[in-house]
């Protein structure tokens, strides 16, 4: 059965934050989204431009509609700007027993702007965090609701237990305002230091209400505050490093990044076996080298070899064609998949490629095809590049693009001791890489 939550915030039209990064954010976590609207926010990349409140008694309303046809399994708090507003929903969150309540804390946006008033902060920590089994501010609002400067992670650790000697269950004070990792602190009775990598990126606007409303889907499917708080932590840090730019100022956060790139997943595998089919037909086994060749993908800012796809056991010459010796998957080439990520480097829309022999007619066949070329040699690599596993392919890409000032079509080298020549095809896809592997072998004359 479909888990229930809602939010209870204010609407930014900007669409990074409030109640709409909370809905995108529950849909992606497989909970259905309720919403109540506390208030409408004029409001983009760049600022707040204007604010207009709902009356308190309508957000009581909503708040009834919405609990008394459903069986609310998790709720969360956002903007409250006003006193009024808290003080009715606070009435509501406990008139409705709402065990599961997320309080985020919100008092400023990402572009400065205030969204609490200065007389509903003493309501706010009167009324609802005492009532809250997970509450979530940043540095600046722990440091307000604490009353204390916050310098440091003790400083956190110490604030975290403040609030949470003012009646919270548990208390995440997250450290995205302190330099190096993202450390957030988790305190229920007993101090957790949660860490990610920092996301240097600008595009972080909504990333407190994205977080927040994750905690609020984990404690809706039954987790416990600590689980549901790590799995949220793993959730923001994907979506602000898969953000995208819109607008002038902060962009927001990639809230279905996860799904987006799962599927991802599914249509480079298709891409590869249609391009490996049409391969099959073309007649190009006379560029396929002794030690095989192998087609790969990566994903949209891969960053490792998990994150390309190949074919396992590569693809062969077989009776006058080719032949993959195992359908494609992830993580099933290391040498040509390293070619892709230092390419990406360079050009992220250059991610795929494929290797192919080595001999004057191919880089003259590729020539004749209009192919760009670059090429670099093996003799000509620093000691601490060969002596380290796997680092030639990307200090050979880097040196070719770098020569040609741009990701050639073809980078090329003539071996060296115990290392084979080599031709890698580059392109978009695996569609364009063997069209242009097409080219060389068409070109190449009779064999």
């Amino acid at each position: 059965m479909m888990k229930v939550a809602l939010t209870i915030a204010g609407s930014d039209s900007g669409g990074g934050a409030g109640i709409q990064a909370d809905l995108k954010t529950f849909a992606a976590l497989h909970v259905y989204g309720t919403s109540v609207i506390t208030s409408v926010t004029a409001q983009n990349t760049v600022e707040v431009s204007g604010i207009q409140d709902m009356p308190p008694e309508f957000v009581g309303k909503q708040i009834d509609a919405v609990v008394t046809d459903m069986n609310v399994d998790a709720c969360k708090t956002g903007m409250l700007s006003n006193a009024k507003i808290i003080e009715v929903v606070a009435k509501k969150l406990e008139e409705y027993e709402m065990e599961r309540y997320v309080l985020d804390p919100v008092m400023v946006a990402k572009s400065g702007d205030a969204l609490l008033q200065e007389d509903a902060v003493s309501s706010l920590i009167e009324k609802l965090v005492p009532i809250s089994y997970v509450v979530t501010p940043n540095i600046n609002e722990a440091s307000l609701i604490a009353n204390m400067d916050i310098k440091d992670i003790e400083d956190m650790e110490e604030a975290a237990r403040e609030i949470w000697e003012m009646g919270a269950e548990t208390v995440v004070v997250k450290g995205g305002h302190l330099k190096g990792d993202a450390i957030d602190v988790f305190y229920n009775g007993k101090i957790h230091l949660l860490t990610s990598e920092r996301i240097q990126t600008k595009n972080t606007h909504g990333t407190g209400c994205t977080f927040s409303s994750a905690i609020t889907a984990g404690l809706a499917k039954g987790e416990d505050a600590l689980t549901a708080v790590q799995k949220a932590k793993e959730y923001i840090t994907k979506a602000i490093k898969y953000s995208f730019s819109v607008g002038k100022g902060h962009g927001p956060t990639h809230h279905f990044a996860v799904l987006y790139r799962d599927a991802e997943r599914f249509r480079i595998l298709k891409e590869l076996k249609e391009a490996y089919k049409l391969m099959e037909s073309m007649g190009v086994s006379s560029v396929i080298p002794e030690v095989q060749s192998n087609l790969v993908m990566a994903l949209p800012q891969a960053e490792d070899i998990s994150e390309v796809a190949g074919f396992p056991g590569r693809i062969v010459k077989f009776k006058g064609t080719v032949k993959a010796v195992s359908c494609p998957e992830f993580g099933a080439s290391s040498h040509m998949a390293r070619v892709v990520l230092a390419a990406m480097k360079h050009n992220e829309e250059i991610r795929s490629a494929m290797n192919i022999r080595y001999g004057e007619d191919i880089i003259k066949a590729a020539e004749k095809g209009g192919l760009a070329r670059g090429t670099f040699s093996r003799d000509e690599e620093p000691e601490k590049i060969r002596v380290k596993e796997g680092s030639t392919l990307d200090w050979g890409t880097n040196i070719a693009v770098e020569r040609l000032g741009k990701v050639p079509d073809v980078i090329y080298d003539k071996g060296g001791i115990s290392r084979e020549a080599m031709v890698r095809v580059l392109g978009k896809n695996p569609k364009d890489v063997v069209e242009k592997v097409k080219r060389i072998a068409d070109n190449l004359g009779p064999q």
